[in-house]
């Protein structure tokens, strides 16, 4: 597909509907639900994470955008990585991708569940999860317009909400309303400000990154831009405004209420408005955390079906994947993305102990690993200034270092393994394809190239 053609078929978007939609694809459970899990592992210290994890984060989409400008494609980064190393790259990297927002799916079901339970404590988690699972389906068969008044709608009050919980803090540190726990202070001593040391701020650092996950269904979506030029100021206004709510809010969560109140099951926002005699704002902020978590599962739901489609359309996927109903609906992709949600549920009913903790750390893995695939597809496909290598290879750097911390922590470990167990099924799988099909494939063409030159 030629700049050109890409603008003509998709051109629809300005930049700053693309980086409102980012922020709606963005702001989620990773974010409202995983934050506890930063907290509980690394104390008010992760907010230094979440800026490294930010800077990081930049890293990766400003290459991918100025990839997306410098030639459009429908596939995106599973494209770029095709064309750069091959179609074992393509065909590795674009599974990967959907094994990952398959586990993002199940790790957001699992968080709408544990919020809806908030109000119906008694109810099975895999109930809620049944339900959230359907609507999102619905919203995805809307198709894309629907999506996006949907998601437009979505990120507004995700704003709001963050906006006004900082609000109700600001009050709190004013003294306009007593908590119980007496005079509200920023943890600012060592002891305080790390209770775990260096290794639980390492140990955290992989779930700020998972806070911003959804700059690659940006990618997805960037190709709809009427100017793709304006990509990379996109990417960089809605990081910008991520970051300054999430160091924020974070910063006075932990100022109002004491970190060690914070558990892996409950939002921080929830816990540190509960120590106030506001009886509404909880059940309110509650609702906005379903809203925000419906919503990055919808995006999750809209990425995973464009994943699979663009594979079958490069027939690195049975081509039944890629057919539509009515030119509208790829429903055999959706279908398939159904399937994969029924496993998340399974999951959330048969261990809905640990699974959130497990599958958040699994799919936040997968993720680092294809961004640190398309950081290093950049390098075979860019032409980058001195800074922008440095840029690149300072992200490289922080994804390692995510990627290392989670070795050293109980919760996160088993997601670490289990993520390279898929990369390890993903290889075989890839390794497979290309000493049979994909060979014989190359070898019937050069059959028939010959057949057709050889003079009657």
């Amino acid at each position: 597909m030629t700049r050109q053609e890409g603008k003509a078929e998709e051109g629809q978007l300005k930049w700053w509907q693309l980086s409102l939609l980012g922020v709606a694809c963005t702001i989620g459970t990773g974010y409202f639900l995983g934050s506890s899990l930063a907290l509980h592992m690394g104390g008010p210290s992760v907010l230094i994470v979440f800026i490294l994890a930010a800077i990081g984060t930049y890293t990766v989409f400003d290459v991918l955008a100025k990839m997306t400008a410098d030639h459009p494609e429908k596939g995106s980064f599973r494209s770029y990585a095709k064309r750069a190393f091959g179609r074992w790259a393509g065909f590795s990297s674009g599974w990967v991708y959907w094994g990952s927002e398959l586990l993002i799916m199940g790790s957001q079901l699992t968080a709408l569940s544990i919020f809806t339970r908030f109000w119906f404590p008694s109810v099975p988690m895999w109930v809620f999860a049944s339900v959230y699972a359907v609507l999102g389906l619905i919203v995805i068969m809307l198709g894309n317009k629907g999506f996006d008044s949907v998601e437009n709608v979505l990120s507004v009050i995700k704003i709001a909400a963050i906006l006004m919980f900082i609000v109700i803090a600001v009050i709190a540190l004013m003294g306009w309303i007593k908590g119980s726990d007496g005079k509200p202070e920023f943890p600012h001593t060592m002891q305080s400000l790390f209770p775990h040391g260096i290794m639980g701020l390492w140990s955290a650092f992989i779930f700020a990154f998972y806070a911003y996950g959804g700059i690659e269904v940006l990618g997805l979506m960037a190709i709809r831009l009427k100017n793709l030029d304006e990509a990379p100021k996109a990417g960089r206004v809605m990081l910008l405004l991520l970051t300054i709510m999430y160091v924020i809010s974070l910063g006075l969560a932990v100022t109002i209420v004491s970190w060690d109140a914070f558990t892996p099951k409950k939002s921080p926002f929830i816990t540190a408005l509960a120590n106030y005699p506001l009886p509404f704002i909880p059940h309110v902020f509650n609702a906005v955390l379903i809203i925000a978590g419906f919503s990055t599962m919808v995006a999750s739901l809209f990425a995973v079906t464009t994943m699979l489609v663009t594979l079958a359309e490069d027939k690195d996927a049975p081509p039944l994947f890629a057919r539509k109903v009515k030119n509208k609906h790829p429903l055999y992709a959706i279908s398939l993305t159904a399937l994969g949600l029924v496993a998340s549920i399974i999951l959330a009913l048969v261990m809905p102990g640990k699974i959130y903790e497990y599958v958040t750390t699994a799919a936040g893995l997968l993720l680092l690993y294809n961004w640190l695939f398309i950081l290093i597809t950049a390098g075979k496909l860019l032409k980058l200034t001195v800074f922008g290598q440095v840029k690149r290879f300072l992200g490289m750097a922080l994804i390692g270092l995510a990627v290392c911390g989670t070795l050293f922590h109980e919760t996160s470990r088993p997601g670490f393994w289990g993520s390279l167990a898929f990369i390890a099924l993903i290889g075989v799988v890839t390794l497979v394809m290309k000493v049979t099909a994909w060979k014989k494939k190359r070898y019937s063409r050069s059959v028939s190239l010959k057949r057709r030159r050889s003079p009657v």
